[in-house]
């Protein structure tokens, strides 16, 4: 997981800028372009990371030291509020930081099932974004169309913790659930999810 983010066999950057090397092929200033869009989304994660460490190792003083970056509050909080959504782990290196900040606002089988689905899809950030608008506004109308109704037993605490879970990423408690089923279903048999 994760690939090398360096410039140096095309090039070197400085933080004025990127100066290509001489005599790159086409190919190699493609590649290029790939670690410079690498670098962009790798830099947001960084400083998200960077934030949250600040934030659990230092309190309230972890705020001085935000003056030593270049950016404002709202992206910094906007970074740190993306990082602290993703562990390492559920992270796509194939997405950008913009595409998880799509998702971010889901529950995490939710958040995992719509990455999944840009994976394969080969979405940009622009065409997840409107996948989700499409969604929410025909997500009741053609849930209804096809419905299959599963009973399953659970114990009692099992039912509070889903509604619970549910409620807190603003959903009814049926949608929640095929959500996380869907995208458990993804990471088990790799079969597409249907739309």
């Amino acid at each position: 997981m994760g690939e090398d983010v360096t410039l140096v066999k095309y090039g070197s950057a400085t933080a004025r800028g990127f100066r290509a090397r001489g005599g790159l092929t086409f190919e190699e200033w493609v590649a290029a372009g790939r670690q410079i869009a690498r670098i962009t989304t790798a830099s947001a994660w960084w400083v998200g990371d960077w934030l949250l460490y600040g934030e659990s190792r230092y309190g309230p003083r972890y705020r001085d030291a935000l003056e030593v970056t270049a950016f404002d509050y709202k992206t910094l909080r906007n970074y740190v509020w993306v990082a602290r959504r993703f562990e390492l782990s559920r992270r796509r290196d194939s997405l950008s930081f913009q595409h998880h900040a799509e998702v971010a606002p889901l529950a995490p089988p939710e958040q995992d099932l719509w990455l999944t689905r840009a994976e394969r899809g080969r979405w940009t950030r622009n065409e997840l974004r409107r996948q989700l608008a499409s969604a929410r506004a025909t997500g009741a109308a053609a849930a209804v169309e096809h419905v299959v109704v599963v009973r399953i037993r659970v114990p009692r605490e099992r039912e509070v913790q889903w509604r619970e879970a549910a409620a807190a990423s603003a959903q009814p408690l049926a949608i929640w659930i095929a959500a996380a089923a869907d995208a458990l279903a993804c990471t088990t048999t790799r079969a597409p999810v249907a739309r």
